[in-house]
């Protein structure tokens, strides 16, 4: 899903799987593994999207580059 952010293009979430993919305006796209449902619905509701990356998702899941 697109969204409206200044470093974020697109959020989008696999819930059988906890699977949260991350793509960035510069095109760089990561699968974060493990996040629960409630996480990746409040990182869409979130105002400030980057905010809420750093502080509740990076370096907190394991991830991989897509």
């Amino acid at each position: 899903m697109r969204v409206d952010s200044t470093a974020i293009a697109e959020i989008d979430y696999t819930p059988e799987h906890g699977k949260l993919f991350v793509t960035f305006h510069d095109g760089d796209e990561y699968v974060y593994v493990g996040v629960p449902e409630r996480i990746s619905q409040a990182f869409l509701r979130a105002p400030s999207k980057g905010r809420f990356f750093q502080r509740i998702i990076r370096d907190r899941y394991p991830y991989n580059r897509v």
